[in-house]
């Protein structure tokens, strides 16, 4: 799959390695599965069940929306 990769990402991955987030980093020894099979070193998020919600609430603050009692709204 890294051969379908664009150069400079796959840089970026053989260099920093492989980081693995939500409920399927949690599988005990995927992390050392997946690096004996790619050669590739692979991390867990410190919180990979968090990963997501923190990664939406990243995107909306960046793109103008904000949250709301009971509802989400775009700021102006």
């Amino acid at each position: 799959m890294l051969e379908q990769t664009p150069p400079e990402l796959a840089g970026d991955i053989l260099e920093s390695g492989i980081t693995l987030a939500g409920g399927g980093a949690l599988l005990n020894g995927i992390d050392l599965l997946i690096e004996k099979e790619t050669g590739i070193p692979v991390h867990v998020a410190d919180s990979p069940i968090d990963c997501a919600a923190y990664g939406a609430g990243i995107a909306m603050e960046t793109y103008g929306y904000a949250a709301v009692p009971q509802s989400i709204s775009k700021t102006q």
